[in-house]
């Protein structure tokens, strides 16, 4: 438990499943009210509701989303005292010659413009309140590059750290601090998706710590960037979480 989360309002973007879905658990044991968007929950979706979770179900990249989202999370609880920004997707992996605007426009869209939107107006929020806290989520991928067939996600979550640094210089002075946490390979669907079992073990081989990563990794350093107690010092930053595979 760290006290001073207890009955902070939380808005997690993709908050049911992976890394979101450890963390939305993780902030309602800390005591927080948590308002947690999916869009594909499954088994997962019914332990976040048995927590007692507030979630809705919402296509981020829909026109009118972000708006939905925050002014529904508001409604519920008066107020918006942190944002995490996880929702995002390398879409598919696709080489460099077939790449398409389409597909360049879906990339960006999930992980840039939606998170885009959905900090302009949690900040809106948080600067009358005078205090606030947004995390965005970001990837190894945004330093050293993805796998083959991931170069769009890689520039997106390139933007997102970028952002990130660029909006807490903006927000600091409205007492709303804003940070990124950088996963490095996380065994969630994503990589049971987009990844081989075979490139997954290859890849665990080369961390220092000889394991993917877990989605509960990656909760104590969304719930340490949300505390005031903790890390009311820290903003603008990206605080990497890959068990030694990239090392500044």
């Amino acid at each position: 438990m760290i006290e001073d989360l207890k009955g902070k309002v939380v808005v997690l973007t993709g908050g049911v499943t992976g890394i979101g879905g450890a963390a939305s658990l993780g902030f309602a044991r800390s005591g927080a009210k948590v308002f947690a968007q999916y869009f594909g929950g499954g088994d997962e979706l019914k332990a976040i509701e048995a927590a007692g979770i507030k979630t809705m179900r919402l296509d981020l990249t829909a026109d009118g989303a972000a708006e939905n989202l925050i002014s529904s999370a508001k409604k519920e609880f008066g107020r918006i005292d942190v944002l995490v920004n996880n929702a995002g997707s390398l879409v598919a992996r696709t080489p460099l010659e077939a790449l398409t605007d389409d597909f360049i426009d879906k990339v960006f869209d999930l992980n840039c413009r939606q998170l885009i939107h959905t900090t302009r107006l949690a900040a809106d929020v948080m600067k009358p309140q005078g205090s606030g806290n947004i995390i965005n989520v970001t990837s190894i991928a945004a330093r050293q590059g993805a796998s083959p067939g991931g170069s769009v996600y890689a520039g997106a979550k390139g933007f997102v750290s970028s952002f990130t640094k660029t909006i807490a210089k903006e927000l600091v002075g409205f007492g709303i601090r804003v940070n990124a946490v950088s996963p490095g390979t996380i065994h969630t669907a994503f990589h049971d998706r987009f990844s081989s079992a075979e490139k997954r073990a290859a890849t665990a081989k080369t961390i220092p710590m000889q394991r993917l990563g877990l989605a509960d990794d990656c909760t104590g350093t969304f719930l340490y960037l949300a505390s005031d107690q903790l890390s009311g010092y820290v903003t603008g930053q990206v605080i990497e979480v890959n068990g030694g595979q990239l090392m500044a």
